[in-house]
């Protein structure tokens, strides 16, 4: 048996139990096993790791401690990592719409099961759900967002972030901080219904399916070419350029209009 010691940052007490907060934790384990492995055994995601050390030595989450190594473990710093497309767990649906909003790409499904190529199956639960994930990562390299620790810690998943709030507009917050995404939005440039890029298109073209105060209010919308979905400039304008606000500055947007097509 053998023990190592792990020093971490407070930045991660939200994934350890209070009495292992601040203080220096002893863990004892047998055999050969990764930084990773143990890392992950105290509850911490690797995807939330950043730099590691052993005896004040840089290391990889691939390496493999020994009886009596010091090790700290750093946070993510911010930023990110590759281009910034998401897959959202299943109960993160107000946010996949604030991220499109924002313009992000965003892979959202409320009802992940088996996949097959990139279709997904009818069976739900967390077994097929967590299958389902790691599918698409396997073949769609993403940026995972979940509050699913245990999920976070597969191997398929490379970049991800455990959000700490319940609260869709401070998640919000959090990913923009996180993958430093102030100042790379294009807001309300993506359908908030299925992701696809907007296009503008005439107000005669979708006159026909516009409510009659709509006809006389707005000149300017634009059109999802793949779900066939109507936006306009709308009443709710405010509400949304608030949220924009705080995390980008932005004036620009755009309200979701109800086709009728």
């Amino acid at each position: 048996m053998s023990t190592a010691y792990f020093d971490l940052q407070p930045e991660f007490h939200f994934f350890l139990p209070r009495d292992k907060r601040d203080v220096t934790i002893a863990l004892a384990f047998k055999g050969r096993q990764s930084l990773k492995h143990l890392i992950e055994s105290l509850g911490v995601p690797h995807t939330e790791v950043g730099q590691v050390t052993v005896n004040g030595q840089a290391r990889s989450l691939d390496s493999l401690p020994h009886n009596g190594d010091r090790i700290e473990i750093r946070p993510a710093a911010p930023g990110c990592p590759l281009e910034a497309r998401f897959l959202l767990d299943s109960h993160l649906g107000r946010l996949a719409s604030y991220l499109r909003m924002l313009g992000f790409d965003c892979l959202y499904n409320n009802d992940y099961g088996c996949v097959v190529g990139n279709h997904y199956g009818c069976v739900v639960g967390n077994h097929y759900h967590d299958d389902g994930i790691a599918g698409i990562l396997a073949e769609d390299p993403r940026i995972l967002l979940t509050r699913d620790r245990r999920l976070l810690m597969r191997k398929v998943v490379q970049y991800g972030y455990c959000l700490r709030s319940l609260d869709p507009p401070e998640q919000l917050i959090e990913v923009v901080r996180r993958f430093d995404l102030s100042g790379k939005t294009t807001p309300f440039h993506r359908c908030l219904r299925c992701n696809h890029p907007l296009e503008p298109v005439s107000k005669e073209t979708v006159l026909d399916r516009l409510e009659p105060l709509t006809k006389i209010h707005f000149d300017e919308f634009h059109l999802c070419p793949a779900c066939d979905q109507v936006y306009w400039k709308g009443s709710h304008v405010e509400r949304m350029e608030r949220l924009i606000e705080s995390v980008n500055g932005s004036s620009k947007s755009y309200h979701k209009g109800i086709s009728n097509g």
